[in-house]
């Protein structure tokens, strides 16, 4: 069996209009519902840190190598 959880009055409320608009069979399955919906979230924030993070670290040698590519369209713009 699970863990008693002490929940308010006010929280219990908007707990079972969820049930009702979710047509979940209990409680629980509203809470995991918004759980998995939590873990969604945090997890999506988590890889926008990453991707980030790497974009900053890339972005140097990024911008060398655009720069590079610059410089070859000009020098074959220019021979042509």
């Amino acid at each position: 069996m699970g863990k008693p959880m002490m929940i308010q009055n006010d929280d219990d409320k908007r707990i079972e209009r969820l049930k009702r608009k979710l047509n979940a069979k209990s409680k629980v399955q509203v809470l995991r519902s918004a759980l998995d919906l939590l873990e969604a979230q945090v997890e999506k924030a988590e890889k926008l840190v990453k991707w980030a993070r790497a974009a900053k670290i890339v972005s140097a040698s990024s911008r060398e190598v655009m720069e590079d590519f610059k410089l070859l369209n000009l020098l074959k713009s220019r021979s042509e």
